[in-house]
């Protein structure tokens, strides 16, 4: 069976291949997965999408797992946590069956230089750049993305202390915190004063909302991308990925990261793998996405511009994260080398959305 979704492992992201197929040949037998005959000679590939993690796929014959670990090179603290992640999935997998089920976490940095984890592979269609020809078509468009405003409203609506879910977080004052996290992760990995950038953390202070009344499960990084789709039916999602940046606490901002992802996050010149599809005839506008969620969540957005903000600061921190580690000789990866000029055009987007001159 092809794999039409994964590539050759890209040149200077290679792994010792020998230590993490001895790893898992001797532990992933006791997990259960159907269909996995370690004893079957390996091949490896490398899933293309993402400007961080890195994502493999190993196989053994026609079936395999994905196996996930930081980026190469130094990493911002806190950052990149393959066993915060391991953990949610471990929880979320229970009650939420479009989180993929992780098999087995491993703490010892010696097997591939890191901490990294391995789970379940799921099929089907990824969106980034382009678009699969089954959504060609508005309509088509229309549906998906009113899947996916559902299946964030629904995420959302999970009852965190029925399920078991309180352990996994503190939700209390979580947005003033996100606020501060965040600008403390921008004063680390600046590369240039930027007025603008400081102006909107201060502006994100002053204006913090109330916690709402129950916490709920917030993706952190919801958007096109992260999602999976039914290949014989593009509006049905099969997986949401990357839950590294989970955590309780307002749903709001996972509803202002899909605003921002709605939009460019690139200046013309800049597109990329990067870029939205989302500007197509058919996607839903952001007011439509707006209206969809407040019907099927019930809840108040008339606060809404404030998350808006929220999201396209957090995002050019984390697009100036990997510049700084490109700038410092970190990673060579030359999709990076522009990143500097996509952070300018984020915080630009972020003021005139704040108002702020």
């Amino acid at each position: 069976m092809m794999d039409l979704d994964v590539k050759d492992v890209r040149k200077g992201e290679q792994l010792d291949w020998v230590r993490l197929v001895g790893w898992l040949r001797e532990r992933l037998p006791a997990c259960g997965v159907h269909g996995l005959d370690v004893d079957r000679e390996p091949t490896i590939a490398q899933f293309p999408g993402g400007h961080s993690n890195l994502t493999y796929l190993v196989r053994f014959g026609d079936s395999g797992v994905v196996v996930r670990r930081p980026p190469l090179g130094p990493v911002a603290p806190t950052a990149h946590d393959m066993a915060r992640e391991f953990r949610w999935l471990s929880a979320m997998h229970r009650v939420f069956p479009l989180a993929p089920r992780p098999y087995l976490l491993c703490e010892d940095p010696s097997v591939v230089g890191a901490v990294f984890y391995a789970m379940e592979r799921r099929r089907g269609i990824v969106v980034r750049a382009e678009e699969p020809p089954a959504l060609a078509s508005p309509n088509a468009r229309r549906r998906l993305s009113a899947s996916m405003i559902d299946t964030l409203a629904d995420l959302h609506a999970i009852d965190v202390a029925g399920s078991g879910l309180q352990t996994l977080g503190k939700p209390a004052d979580f947005v003033e915190r996100q606020v501060r996290g965040w600008t403390e992760r921008w004063q680390r990995s600046q590369t240039e004063p930027l007025a603008e950038m400081d102006a909107l953390a201060a502006w994100l202070r002053e204006r913090l909302p109330v916690d709402p009344a129950a916490p709920s499960v917030v993706h952190g990084d919801f958007k096109l991308d992260n999602v999976m789709l039914d290949p014989d039916d593009v509006s049905r999602l099969v997986a949401v990925f990357d839950w590294e940046m989970s955590a309780l606490g307002d749903p709001l901002v996972d509803l202002g990261i899909v605003l921002t992802y709605w939009e460019p996050t690139a200046p013309p010149e800049q597109r990329d793998a990067l870029t939205t599809v989302t500007h197509r005839p058919g996607y839903f506008t952001r007011d439509e996405i707006v209206e969809r969620y407040g019907a099927r969540s019930g809840r108040d957005l008339s606060g809404i511009r404030y998350y808006e903000v929220f999201a396209v600061f957090k995002i050019a921190v984390v697009i100036q994260q990997i510049y700084y580690r490109y700038v410092q000789g970190q990673t060579t990866d030359a999709r990076f080398a522009a990143f500097g000029a996509r952070v300018r055009y984020m915080v630009r987007h972020a003021a005139n959305l704040a108002q702020i001159t």
